[in-house]
């Protein structure tokens, strides 16, 4: 029996997207959010669905010079014909530290044990846990409070989030932007394997604002040269 695949189809006449006329029915009715998530779970989305996987993408897309943006940047600066491989550069960077912390963030809630635990845990193997701390936001996360006070207004706020105040309050540090990411996207219904989609599509889009800019208003070689500069050079003494 062959593999199957259930998201898309292309005929002569048509491109059929889960079992959808994509040009007689999905476009011009549904919008880009809309259509990310019918591609993703295999659904249109309810509007509260809608609506928080539009904020939860505009809350991680865009954080400065963070190093998913400075490697696309030098890059390109290096190959200044690649757009694709600086985008690529920028996503192979999202990893449990920067941006890919959501997904670990999931699996934390998802697994329903007391929040002493999890930080006992955690301090015991001498990690962080993922979801709080962050270099520049303190004592708060400015985006990860107004996930939180939407998710309570429009009256989404379930287990996760209640579980993510609850190691909140265990831990006494910032909540970052991951956690509330993770912890509404479960309270709506999303698995958790599917969180990482999130940051990984909001931050392609910053990318390519990015790199639209450095072909303006290079600075990829200005920051290749700060990074030397930063780092001292000492002769290997095996040599």
């Amino acid at each position: 029996m062959k593999p199957l695949s259930r998201i898309a189809q292309a005929h002569p006449d048509r491109v059929e997207v889960r079992g959808r006329d994509l040009a007689g029915d999905l476009m011009g009715r549904l919008t880009f959010t809309e259509y990310f998530h019918l591609l993703l779970t295999g659904e249109e989305p309810t509007e509260e669905q809608r609506f928080f996987l539009d904020l939860l993408l505009v809350s991680i897309a865009e954080h400065g010079m963070m190093p998913t943006n400075v490697a696309a940047r030098m890059t390109l600066a290096a190959d200044p014909t690649s757009l694709q491989g600086a985008v690529a550069a920028g996503i192979l960077g999202a990893g449990p530290v920067v941006l890919g912390t959501s997904e670990e963030c999931a699996r934390l809630l998802a697994e329903g044990a007391e929040p002493a635990e999890i930080v006992r845990r955690y301090r015991d193997a001498g990690e962080r846990v993922p979801g709080f701390g962050h270099p520049v936001h303190k004592p708060v996360d400015p985006r990860a409070e107004r996930i939180l006070m939407l998710a309570d207004e429009r009256g989404v706020s379930g287990e996760h989030v209640a579980r993510a105040r609850a190691l909140h309050a265990e831990l006494g540090l910032t909540m970052n932007v991951s956690m509330p990411i993770a912890a509404v996207m479960l309270d709506l219904g999303f698995p958790p394997a599917a969180v990482k989609a999130v940051p990984i599509l909001g931050r392609t889009a910053s990318l390519l604002a990015h790199l639209a800019e450095e072909r303006d208003a290079p600075v990829g070689f200005a920051l290749a040269r700060a990074a030397e500069e930063a780092v001292d050079y000492e002769p290997d003494a095996r040599a």
